[in-house]
């Protein structure tokens, strides 16, 4: 089986984006287990790395028979040099055409898989981005060119993958924001993409309660039995094999984490705390339900640490080996 292509995207070229970028390439350059090209500034590339080579190339094809002597890049222009440590919203444009380009590359099946550099959100937002993040942002190129959406954010480190139901908000509309119907969707999304990525027929999903030791029924907060326990029964109706609700602070551990492939958990927190302790520099970001596959580094833009050689290319690395895993996972499926 030929190893999979993935298309990386340049993320905020003032952070550490293009510092891991080359220490990933460096690490997988020599291991044939999968190639990847970066939609970015070569100029920029060659200037913080002078010792490495980089090829500019035209299409994805060109890609896998350069990977292992040199970095392929898909030359994506910036509008000003960058100073690291800086994000300026006058590259915003190239730092969005480099998704946009990438995403084309998946949906026309050139690449296997689409893996995500970090965007600094702020500067995005200046230079008039209207969408909340990458995730928001993939879903509505997946639905422009034609595909359904729902998209779903997996986190995962070491053994464990979580989903957070409600995500960026605040601790005190958490309760407002969830209900059965959402998390029937999340957790169907969830089971679908687990199947059809990772290899998953019936994944054992466990799901959490949103209240200390899951409301103890109903003394300390009554979503348990309102919403979080008649959506568990109505999933165990469809077939799943779901558990729950489940008290948050046992679900973690070794023993627990075992019996399940995810847990779906009902807040930012709840879910990203586990994932974070067990794995800080090589967590992964999954996109489920989008028509493509998609990771990320678990991490942001780091400007603090850009132009330094502190940067962490772990996350990345990690990311892209399970892009690879997925798009081999998709091929054992089809």
């Amino acid at each position: 089986m030929t190893h999979p292509l993935l298309a990386l995207t340049m993320g905020e070229p003032g952070g550490i984006g293009p510092e891991i970028t080359i220490a990933a390439w460096q690490h997988f350059s020599s291991k044939d287990v999968l190639s990847f090209f970066v939609i970015a500034d070569s100029e920029l590339l060659q200037a913080v790395s002078a010792d490495i080579a980089i090829q500019v190339i035209d299409s994805p094809a060109q890609a896998t028979d350069v990977f292992k002597t040199a970095l392929p890049v898909i030359h994506q222009p910036l509008a000003i040099p960058t100073v690291a440590g800086t994000a300026n919203p006058a590259n915003a444009p190239a730092v969005i055409a480099s998704i946009d380009r990438a995403v084309a590359f998946a949906l026309e099946k050139q690449v296997g898989g689409v893996v995500t550099n970090p965007i600094q959100k702020e500067s995005l937002y200046d230079a008039g981005f209207a969408f909340q993040g990458h995730t928001d942002y993939l879903a509505h190129l997946s639905k422009a060119a034609g595909y359904d959406a729902n998209p779903v954010m997996m986190l995962s480190a070491k053994d464990l993958r979580t989903v957070p139901i409600s995500v960026h908000i605040a601790i005190k509309d958490v309760p407002d924001a969830l209900s059965k119907e959402l998390i029937i969707d999340q957790t169907l999304t969830a089971a679908k993409g687990l199947s059809r990525w990772f290899n998953l027929a019936r994944p054992r999903i466990a799901i959490t309660g949103l209240n200390p030791h899951a409301g103890e029924g109903g003394s300390m907060g009554r979503e348990e039995i309102e919403f979080i326990s008649p959506a568990i029964a109505a999933l165990k109706n469809m077939g799943l094999d779901v558990t729950g609700p489940l008290p948050a602070d046992t679900v973690f551990h070794e023993e627990a984490r075992a019996k399940y492939d995810i847990i779906m958990c009902m807040y930012h927190d709840q879910a990203l705390i586990p994932v974070k302790t067990l794995g800080f520099h090589d967590g992964v970001n999954t996109t489920l339900g989008l028509p493509f596959i998609r990771t990320s580094p678990d991490h942001g833009t780091a400007l603090s640490l850009a132009g330094k050689g502190l940067a962490n290319p772990s996350s990345l690395i990690a990311a892209l080996q399970q892009a690879a895993s997925m798009v081999i996972n998709s091929k054992i499926q089809s």
